[in-house]
């Protein structure tokens, strides 16, 4: 279910692994060509849906403590951890007018610590090796959720319980104050995208003056310079209270353990008044209306947008079922007749966003270039009267039916982040009251009917609608907020607080925390000499496997960029005996998911299927693999979609910036000169011909290796992969061989490259250099240096610009491995009129830190316990397991790599930390792109110093 709850998140930490380890600990099994293959029953039909539904089970115990917190406890034992889920009855629905954004905001504030423990949670957190740790916020809720060792519960549910009952002391008008901008950028950052102020028009337009759900999450910029220190003590203690949260715990952990440690620390926290969730009614529009937006986008897309019912009506089913099957699937009717049949349109999309209370429901259609646009309307308002008129099909029914449970079947493999066991049991508790009513939401999916879709589209679709159309042009002015517009201050003291803090409490220890048991990796042959690699995880009934050849972006020729992407997309563009569309449909029949994708070094074909449906999905697999059509009518869409997209990316800033910067760092002709879409010039010019020579050169199986990781046995899992690849035998072209010329010497001083992008709120600044750093020796030192400087949440450089300065989001720097390279990158969206105040203080944290400024005794403490806590966290799910695997391969590292990760991390000092990002990062070494508003921009680069050239987008 597609349910539109804008992720405004905390960034949240990202950990990347990577070195050469000692020697492996590799489980042999004898080549598949040595012993008879067994046979294998393959079934017929897939799985019927009902029966995946059984699939489906979180069992779990529910309490309430005498101060009304509702506490879940789900026991799932695969990994020694337990995600940490607090839900909280409020959200931006329950806003006043004038407080918009307030829910929001107040999220950030929870993150700044408490009355006893004070400073950044984040701190905290990746000191007990935290993962999947963030907080959102929706019209409906705010939630903070972690996945911690099992040893550090006690401490995340003293760090949870203090959040809840002693926070006002620790909120202070300075924290006040920075928060609020690190909101305002985090709202620029969204609307300085192409189309970024759409949400808000569709909001206003569909919901009256006084609805709940009529202004967005992240609020207005009025109203979040107008909040003060006395506005958010009144929000916390009516809206935080005990008996208004859900506290869900799902993993290694039981009842009898857990709910002594929920008394001790919530059974103080006093229950506060009762918040009633604004109630909503769905509105019914007088009459259809439209609306022309402009903005700096490639193309026109076309809109139409419903008020339907939300989570609570009994008709969620229906609709969503409806959206999926009209435009949500991949093989939806839109995408059928309007993108690959009559190509007037490049994408199309339909589907529901449930709130709470109320939902939406919108069909959409990206304008293919040249095409009138108001064909494109015509022809899609007739195509939405015929489904609402007829409705779907059987067929139609059970493959989106199928497509919903599989996907929660493979989301429920992790017991927390933003989809595992925790929020599933604490959305239904949150919204219905009801924690199993994603059981009973599921078994409405496994028995609807196309009667009962229709008549939910007959109900809702032929009310009044809002049509929106979004064309190139010059977007209206922007709202800025009053502390850039008129550089403004606030009066308040900095250390005034919203509350007088409470007793101390004692902060917990933490307990004993378990190391990885990374699982063991069998490696293998077919008996073509193929390959295969595979690890068990029984944890959800899916099978991951990844063929992987040895190919990537680099296998471009340099006049050719995209080349390799183009023939990857393809892939499952039809075969030889299937086209597209039944392509599309045999995956959703079978609940798999068949994905291509490429790195730098590596073209890859996905399959993520239910085990009970292996043989089938294989099949297919290797049907697309192995026998693509490269149909000449299919290559003129994709062809025109890559070449939209291009043209899209050339309006993102981000987009910008990440097509200009690779041929910055290698050089236009290296292989790593990648182009972000590819090159528009070579797009348009690549044969059918041109695609199956680079295939049969680089797509074949003695460049292919095979990772797999599964529910089932390896006896029973290498006999259906022999069947389908064994035999698979290698074209009489020779293979392809990439070209790495040398990459040009690191610049002895820094440039900055701008492209002027108009009225753009906020600059994206990305810099970057490629640093003599090997990815196959001790390559961990460096990333684990590099936590401090620009890693994570706490890194240097992000603490500076946004929990100090407030000037961004979040900033981020990391060492970039590719198997014959590693750039080091900083990624800084900032506030416009700081633009040059942030690259100053970019270069004085990066210039201090690589000069006399190294890791801190305390910095080192930190970052080596979050390294070595938080292993059993990253590689709890069978995908992670699967990367994992596919890296080591990359790297040559044994496949027990990760298994001796924590030994290394506790060996390092701050003085090898130090010489290892000293020895990789030059601070004078690096490129700048800077994307935004030139006129507002350049004045403020002439002032660094430091040479700047202007550009066009690429």
């Amino acid at each position: 279910m597609r349910l539109i709850d804008r992720r405004l998140t905390i960034l949240l930490a990202s950990v990347s692994l990577a070195a050469c380890a000692t020697a492996p600990a590799i489980q042999t099994a004898a080549p598949a060509g040595v012993a008879p293959v067994a046979a294998v029953a393959v079934p017929a039909e897939p799985v019927p849906v009902a029966s995946l539904v059984q699939e489906v089970s979180i069992p779990h115990q529910k309490f309430v403590l005498e101060n009304g917190l509702t506490v879940l406890v789900h026991e799932d034992h695969k990994a020694p951890v337990v995600g940490v889920s607090v839900w909280y009855n409020v959200g931006s629905k329950d806003e006043p007018k004038g407080k918009t954004g307030f829910a929001h905001l107040f999220e950030h504030l929870m993150f700044n610590g408490t009355e006893n423990l004070q400073g950044d949670y984040f701190k905290y957190l990746q000191q007990i090796g935290a993962t999947d740790l963030n907080g959102t916020t929706s019209f409906d809720r705010t939630n903070y959720f972690q996945t911690v060792p099992t040893g550090a519960l006690e401490r995340v549910l003293f760090m949870e319980s203090d959040r809840m009952g002693h926070l006002l002391g620790a909120v202070s008008q300075g924290v006040l104050d920075n928060q609020r901008g690190v909101v305002q950028n985090e709202k620029r950052q969204g609307d300085n995208r192409p189309g970024g102020l759409v949400f808000y028009e569709v909001l206003k337009a569909l919901f009256p003056e006084g609805h709940p759900y009529r202004h967005s999450t992240i609020g207005s910029m009025a109203d979040l310079d107008a909040a003060s220190l006395n506005d958010v003590g009144n929000w916390f203690r009516d809206k935080y209270g005990p008996n208004n949260a859900v506290l869900v715990l799902a993993g290694d952990v039981d009842v009898a353990t857990a709910r002594p440690l929920v008394e001790k620390y919530f059974g103080s926290i006093a229950r506060g008044p009762v918040n009633n969730p604004a109630q909503a009614a769905v509105p019914v529009l007088s009459a259809n209306s439209s609306m022309v937006m402009k903005d700096n986008v490639a193309t026109t897309t076309v809109s139409r947008y419903w008020p339907v019912p939300g989570l609570l009506d009994p008709q969620l089913v229906a609709l969503d079922v409806g959206g999926s099957v009209l435009g949500g699937l991949a093989s939806s009717r839109l995408d059928e007749v309007m993108v690959r049949n009559e190509k007037i349109a490049t994408s199309v999309s339909a589907g529901l966003y449930a709130f709470q209370r109320v939902g939406v429901f919108n069909v959409q259609a990206t304008v293919k270039p040249g095409v009138d646009p108001a064909l494109v309307e015509k022809r899609l308002d007739e195509l939405v009267a015929d489904f609402i008129a007829k409705g779907p099909t059987d067929d139609e029914v059970r493959r989106a039916s199928v497509s919903e449970v599989a996907g929660r079947i493979r989301g429920l493999e992790q017991v927390g982040g933003f989809g595992g066991k925790a929020v599933t049991l604490a959305e239904g508790q949150t919204y219905t009251g009801d924690s199993d009513w994603y059981a009973k939401n599921l078994a409405t999916y496994a028995s609807i009917t196309p009667d009962a879709v229709r008549a939910a589209m007959q109900q809702w679709l032929t009310e009044p609608r809002f049509a929106l159309t979004l064309e190139p042009g010059q977007r209206p002015p922007y709202e800025e907020a009053k502390s850039v517009a008129a550089k403004g201050g606030k009066s308040a003291p900095k250390n005034a607080t919203a509350a007088k803090p409470g007793p101390k409490r004692e902060v917990p220890p933490v307990g004993t925390l378990a190391g990885l048991d990374f699982p063991d990796v069998t490696v293998t042959r077919l008996a073509n000499g193929v390959e295969l690699q595979y690890a068990q995880r029984a944890a959800v009934p899916v099978t991951q496997l990844a063929l992987s050849f040895d190919a990537g972006d680099a296998a471009d020729p340099a006049n050719a960029r995209g080349l390799q992407s183009m023939v990857m997309t393809m892939m499952d563009e039809g075969t030889t005996s299937l086209s597209s569309q039944q392509v599309a449909e045999a995956q959703e029949r079978l609940g798999a998911d068949i994905s291509t994708g490429s790195s730098l070094d590596r073209s890859s074909v996905v399959l993520s299927a239910l085990s009970a449906n292996l043989a089938p999905s294989l099949s297919l697999l290797g049907d697309v693999v192995k026998n693509p059509a490269f149909d000449a009518a299919e290559l003129e869409r994709v062809r025109t979609q890559r070449l939209t997209g291009i043209a899209q990316l050339q309006k993102d800033p981000n987009g910008i910036a990440q097509r200009i910067l690779p041929a910055l760092l290698f050089g236009a002709n290296h292989p790593y000169a990648t182009l972000a879409g590819g090159d528009a010039a070579a797009i348009q010019r690549f044969t059918r011909d041109e695609l199956v020579a680079f295939k049969d050169s680089w797509i074949r199986p003695d460049r292919m290796k095979v990772f797999v990781v599964s529910d089932r046995p390896l006896s029973e899992i290498q006999p259906l992969i022999e069947a389908e690849f064994g035999r698979w035998a290698a074209p009489a072209v020779p293979a392809g061989v990439k070209n790495f010329s040398a990459i040009p010497a690191r610049p002895a001083s820094p440039r900055i490259v701008l492209v002027n992008r108009p009225d753009s709120p906020q600059s994206v600044i990305i810099g970057g250099q490629v640093t003599p750093a090997d990815p196959r020796d001790n390559i961990e030192a460096l990333i684990s240096a590099n936590d401090v400087l620009g890693g994570n949440f706490l890194s240097r450089i992000n603490m500076d610009l946004r929990e100090a300065k407030g000037w961004s989001y979040g900033v981020r720097g990391s060492a970039q491995l590719s198997e014959k390279a590693v750039p080091y990158v900083i990624s800084a969206p900032v506030q416009a009129d700081r633009t040059g105040d942030s690259i100053k203080a970019l270069n004085e944290q990066i210039g201090g830190f690589l000069g006399t400024k190294g890791v801190t005794g305390e910095e080192l403490e930190r970052t080596i316990a979050n390294r070595v806590n938080a292993l059993p966290g990253q590689f709890e799910t069978s995908s992670a397991v699967l990367s994992a695997m596919m890296s080591n391969d990359l790297y040559g590292r044994p496949t027990n790599y990760q298994e001796t990760l924590a030994a290394k991390y506790r060996g390092y000092s701050a003085g090898s930390l130090d010489a290892a990002i000293r020895g990789a990062v030059n601070p004078e070494g690096f490129v700048w792109v800077v994307v935004g508003d030139a006129a507002k921009v350049r004045p403020q680069l002439d002032k660094l110093g430091i040479p700047v050239e202007v550009v066009q987008p690429r």
